[in-house]
């Protein structure tokens, strides 16, 4: 006979090795919503409503939190939720997640906005990476930082008071360690969830945060949502790839590790904050007028290598 749920004793789906709990569906949904919901509120204060954009690409995790925050928010009338979709230009790999993306769109009745880097840049990611001046290796790096300018972008022009992403809790204790292996301290001050407003940034929240990646993926499965399961093909480039082994291995073998890692970064969050937070006001990009800390923002100085 296999597990039973701990809860109610019907059949159980998964074990959650850091809580020891064996959950049926019914159950580990009901654990999966909580653990979210609870986290979403502590991350945004619906008192005078809010509009609120998510980041959404088509996979598991953004089809999930997306679905998460519309149920929250769908008997506000204060409130609304509004989709942002990022075509990059990845040929064989983003038009079947723009498809998903746009479907569950319709089908929950949000309004949208596809945005892609041909239309606004002027070349697909494709044909950027083809100078190796402009990625230097890192692709990641240049789809990155042009991927946040137009979602920042899209989400002011929409007068959004903040943005959503379905980041997870191996992609945030994946990024905690990267930043700290790397001493890069102003970086993981700056992580999302934003409890201050800058000027020219709108603010972001995880409300996934502290779901794991298998847990948002079996919520996808038992809630029968389509999702874009295909890996991007640059993703190998990618160092991030080589701490989620790390990690994971550290999880294998310590339940509860990513936890831990989330935890002690919270702890320490405030202290780095007071040391490392730069009191300076973000000056305006000379070229498009976004916030940035010298002459050109990131983004501008990547484009202005493209353009030559």
């Amino acid at each position: 006979m296999g597990k039973r749920c701990s809860r109610c004793g019907e059949p159980s789906i998964t074990y959650i090795r850091y809580s020891g709990e064996s959950l049926c569906s019914e159950h580990f949904k009901d654990f999966f919503e909580t653990k979210v919901f609870k986290e979403f509120r502590k991350q945004v204060d619906l008192g005078k409503g809010k509009d609120i954009g998510v980041a959404v690409s088509g996979g598991k995790d953004s089809i999930v939190a997306l679905n998460m925050i519309h149920e929250i928010l769908k008997e506000r009338r204060d409130s609304s939720v509004f989709g942002i979709t990022i075509d990059e230009g990845i040929d064989g790999y983003r038009p079947k997640s723009l498809k998903i993306a746009r479907e569950e769109y319709k089908r929950l009745g949000i309004e949208y906005s596809i945005v892609s880097f041909e239309e606004e840049f002027g070349h697909p990611l494709d044909e950027m990476l083809k100078l190796k001046e402009v990625c230097g290796g890192k692709p990641c790096s240049v789809c990155g930082v042009l991927r946040r300018w137009l979602m920042n972008s899209v989400a002011k022009e929409n007068h959004l008071d903040m943005l959503a992403t379905g980041l997870n809790l191996d992609d945030t204790a994946q990024t905690i360690l990267m930043n700290f292996c790397r001493s890069d301290m102003k970086k993981m001050i700056r992580l999302a969830p934003h409890d201050k407003v800058k000027e020219g940034l709108v603010p972001r929240i995880n409300p996934l945060r502290k779901v794991t990646e298998k847990e948002s993926y079996l919520y996808a499965l038992t809630s029968h949502m389509e999702v874009h399961e295909q890996e991007c093909p640059y993703a190998d480039t990618a160092l991030r790839g080589l701490y989620r082994d790390v990690i994971g291995r550290l999880e294998d073998n310590t339940p509860g590790v990513k936890y831990s890692i989330l935890s002690s970064y919270e702890k320490i969050k405030d202290p780095l904050k007071e040391k490392y937070e730069d009191g300076r006001k973000l000056g305006r990009c000379a070229e498009c007028g976004e916030p940035a800390m010298n002459e050109r923002c990131k983004a501008c100085e990547i484009l202005k290598v493209i353009k030559g």
